[in-house]
């Protein structure tokens, strides 16, 4: 009697479970698919529309990576991206008695890779990342004597102060006037034939910084390298200027940062085209904060010391507020008056102050809705779309979709980029709340370095095949397919008759993005208004990884009509979905 009583629990309990792990498998099927395999699985297309919007003036003040250089971009134009930053004592207070200046230099380290190092040398060479072109640039680093706040004047110091892209002239007008970066010679001691590789003819080199001694023996007018550090931009800077500025201030001035920097006010980078390479130059990807002046003096230990004086250093970092200066041509061929109502035919997504992609789901047609109560169709339009309403409600014939999969995917327009180089990655966000989609934040994948993160989320470029393809290294791609299933589900996601639907089918913003795990805001100088009636909006701000991004890329967009050759490309909604028995 006990074995048969525990036989019939034991049954019972397994097809209790059984059943609970059916009805779970129903409901997360493919949950964690990416892929392009969807056996078993129905597919739908919704239609979307989307257009364009020029952004403008872009806020640049304080970003955690900046544009610098000069890039003539095939597609976009030219942009020149100058930077100015505050400098700040790494050791306030300094000791200085009488100090006799030897050399001053300024160190910036490129984003760049390691590759090997020479057993016989020493030397090791690296590659540069975050690089477009080859060619020579103008640069001209000045004092800036226009102090950047912090918090805005015109607002009681009350709020923070937003510096903008097209302020250059500002910077022009307060540049000091002295260029302090006027060594003509090569960064390599041993070179001795000018070149101007420091200012006027200035080259992102992959080269080893190097730094000599003379020799332990003591043999006469021999050297041996005293430190290497990884590539980067090395300047020799005025001495003059730093001995009277620094070395020869009044104590005072340096008695901390916060008085410092108001007498000493900054650095202003100053980017034009080579004389001898108008056409295109080289921009980059930089990290000033990581930036370095070095100040080579010899001086006494103390008031009374009687010896002889004796080499020191003092640093100042390249730290406080900073502003990317960029100017812009911002060409778009092919460019019409964005139409909000039927989408465009192309996308033109430009990083910087350049442009974005404004989407909305769903066909905008909108002639009926359901009663909240009864679940009735009722023929007065809602404000919600008919096809999402349909997916909604019972009486639309689909509300048991379970939602496998929904993606939007992207397709490039080759022929327009096809001499250009691609943005790695795309970024998909909520336009009406200014942050990221649900799938983003749920997305907790690591790819190989940190702009390849959330990659099931994606936007990153990829081929034909769906196979990840590295710009970077020339490589080219056709679409950005966008994972947003999770954000699918809660729109369509039905609650019962009578049960008010939280998801709001909110318009979609397009950018290219920097990186994809920095998802602050930036504001606009000039917000922009889209759309008509009870669908217009207003926004003021955008993705700041959008801002330090300086490429572009034209994708297909929603406008293209049928019998068109590239009407199959054009952007639209796809869901692969599940109907339970």
């Amino acid at each position: 009697m006990k074995f048969n009583f525990f036989l019939k629990t034991f049954i019972a309990l397994f097809f209790i479970v059984l059943v609970a792990s059916c009805d779970k498998d129903i409901n997360e099927i493919g949950s964690g698919i990416t892929g392009n395999n969807h056996y078993g699985m129905d597919l739908a297309y919704s239609d979307v529309v989307a257009y364009n919007q020029n952004l403008g003036p872009v806020q640049t003040n304080n970003l955690t990576v900046n544009q610098f250089g000069y890039y003539n971009n095939p597609v976009f134009g030219k942009t020149k991206a100058s930077f100015v930053t505050q400098v700040a004592l790494a050791s306030e207070a300094p000791a200085l008695y009488t100090p006799t200046i030897d050399s001053v230099y300024l160190y910036v380290p490129y984003f760049s890779t390691f590759v090997s190092t020479d057993t016989d040398s020493g030397d090791s060479s690296y590659t540069l990342d975050s690089l477009k072109g080859s060619s020579k640039i103008k640069l001209s680093v000045y004092e800036s004597t226009k102090f950047l706040e912090t918090l805005d004047p015109a607002s009681g110091f009350q709020l923070q102060q937003k510096y903008y892209s097209n302020q250059q002239p500002d910077f022009d007008a307060n540049n000091g006037g002295f260029k302090l970066n006027n060594d003509n010679k090569s960064i390599d001691p041993k070179n001795t034939t000018p070149d101007n590789s420091q200012n006027d003819k200035f080259v992102f080199s992959n080269s080893q910084i190097k730094f000599y001694k003379n020799k332990a023996d003591g043999t006469p007018g021999t050297t041996e390298v005293s430190e290497r550090k990884a590539p980067g931009m090395f300047l020799n800077l005025d001495k003059d200027f730093f001995k009277t500025k620094i070395l020869q201030a009044p104590s005072e001035k340096l008695f901390n940062n916060n008085v410092f920097k108001n007498y000493f006010k900054g650095l202003y980078f100053k980017v034009e085209n080579a004389t001898d390479s108008p056409d295109q130059g080289t921009l980059a990807m930089m990290n000033f904060t990581n930036g370095v002046i070095t100040i080579v003096y010899h001086d006494k230990v103390s008031t009374t010391d009687t010896a002889s004086p004796i080499r020191k250093t003092l640093q100042l970092n390249l730290s406080g507020n900073s502003v990317n200066l960029l100017n812009n041509e911002n060409t778009f061929p092919g460019y019409v008056t964005p139409n909000p109502t039927s989408g465009d035919r192309n996308l033109f997504l430009k990083g910087g102050d350049g442009s974005m992609a404004v989407i909305d789901l769903f066909s905008k047609t909108d002639n009926y809705g359901y009663n909240k109560i009864t679940g009735v169709k009722e023929n007065t339009p809602n404000n919600v779309s008919d096809e999402l309403d349909d997916l909604r409600n019972p009486a639309g014939g689909q509300q048991k979709w379970l939602i496998n999969e929904a993606n939007l995917t992207f397709f490039i327009a080759k022929s327009t980029m096809a001499n250009t180089i691609e943005p790695n990655r795309v970024f998909l966000y909520d336009l009406n709340n200014k942050r990221p989609l649900i799938d983003y934040y749920s997305d907790y994948t690591s790819g190989s370095t940190f702009k390849f993160n959330k990659f099931i989320h994606g936007g990153i470029l990829q081929d034909q095949n769906g196979k990840i393809v590295n710009a970077k290294i020339g490589e080219k791609g056709t679409t950005y397919k966008v994972n947003i299933t999770n954000h699918i589900r809660n729109l369509i996601k039905y609650g019962g008759i009578g049960v008010t639907k939280d998801s709001t089918n909110v318009r979609l913003g397009l950018v290219v993005t920097e990186n994809i795990s920095n998802a602050y805001n930036n504001y606009l100088q000039s917000p922009f208004t889209s759309g008509s009636g009870t669908n217009m909006f207003q926004t003021k701000y955008i993705p700041m990884m959008s801002v330090a991004n300086p490429l572009g890329t034209v994708l297909y967009g929603s406008n293209i009509p049928v019998g068109d050759p590239d009407y199959n490309k054009r952007v639209k909604l796809e869901i692969y979905y599940t109907k339970p028995d």
